[in-house]
């Protein structure tokens, strides 16, 4: 391609375990309850793995059905974006491994570890491979298995209540028009912050990088660990800072959006930046209460069911936005 073009998603795709868990479920494995959960999260059930399979596995379904819905074959893919925080291995990537299980080579491949921001950075890069000629379809994958990293007691309730496993994908292709496809992506990161929101182990800082002391007792250093209040309200500031910053970047204003679809962080969160910026209710999408956070995979998941179900029609203006750790945050809007 020698012309700048726009970019635009051709076809999406999700796959889920079929395992649900509940909050009942959780509250024979900790003190919790129900009510507990809904009021902090809003999240009424997730879903694991019910055996052992990593994100590359449940990133393959995902990914063949945005390929189907593309019309875009493997092969033909020049760049392979996979976005996780639970990689299958620790080397190689995950999107080698997909790579492979897609029965393709040649074409570079690489993970993205901005975890909850992981989709909406990786859009940012496939948008700007496609707009500069340097690829013509990008694969780009969120998928996370969080079941088999959480602790699962009352100690670790605040973080393992949240949690689900699940992959989002979309294929993205050239666009003509200037006026449809990604308008334009917002990134930011503050890594000042990077304690608040942490896996700390096992880490290549020390040797060896795994000990019977960083596992042992409650509190792990296994285990993620989230200071919940700091989190929440920076979350909440971010979101509507970079919505806005999207939104005027092309001279428009909330009311224009319409679709806002949040990453599935919280509930609490998302209704939060909603009302400041005056979103009514039919215009943000959230399945969080289904599927529980799936950090990189939130996106992709949340914006194929929209589109599934009619909420996302041609012509409609989309906004994606998300914060997780590093801190990391983004938005894009979308022409559909």
């Amino acid at each position: 391609m020698s012309e700048l073009v726009n970019s635009r998603i051709l076809g999406l795709g999700h796959h889920v375990p079929e395992r649900v868990v509940t909050n009942a479920d959780l509250t024979r494995l900790m003190d919790t309850s129900e009510e507990w959960i809904q009021q902090r999260t809003g999240i009424q059930e997730r879903r694991f793995i019910s055996e052992d399979r990593g994100p590359a596995e449940l990133a393959l379904p995902a990914a063949q059905e945005a390929l189907r819905a593309a019309d875009v074959k493997a092969e033909d893919l020049d760049l392979i974006l996979f976005g996780t925080l639970s990689p299958d291995v620790d080397s190689p990537s995950s999107a080698s491994l997909l790579q492979r299980a897609l029965g393709v080579r040649g074409m570079p491949v690489f993970d993205v570890r901005n975890q909850c921001s992981g989709f909406l950075y990786m859009l940012a890069v496939a948008d700007s491979f496609i707009r500069t000629g340097g690829a013509r379809y990008v694969l780009v994958v969120g998928a996370e298995v969080h079941s088999t990293g959480i602790d699962l007691s009352t100690v670790g309730r605040e973080v393992a209540v949240i949690f689900g496993d699940g992959a989002g994908a979309a294929v993205l292709g050239p666009e003509a028009d200037s006026r449809r496809g990604i308008l334009s992506t917002h990134l930011h990161s503050e890594g000042k912050y990077a304690e608040k929101l942490m896996i700390e182990t096992p880490t290549h800082r020390l040797h060896p990088r795994l000990t019977e002391a960083m596992l042992d007792g409650p509190g792990s250093r296994i285990w993620p660990r989230m200071e919940g209040r700091y989190v929440f309200k920076h979350a909440v500031t971010r979101f509507t800072e970079v919505i806005h910053e999207a939104l005027g970047a092309h001279d428009l204003t909330p009311a224009d959006v319409d679709l806002f679809i949040p990453h599935q962080a919280n509930l609490r969160i998302s209704q939060l930046v909603a009302m400041g910026l005056e979103f009514p209710e039919e215009k943000v999408f959230n399945n969080l209460q289904r599927c529980g956070n799936t950090t990189a995979a939130c996106i992709p998941i949340a914006l194929h069911e929209a589109v599934s179900v009619g909420r996302v029609r041609p012509g409609a203006l989309v906004c994606l936005a998300a914060f997780g750790a590093g801190f990391t945050w983004a938005a894009a809007l979308l022409r559909w």
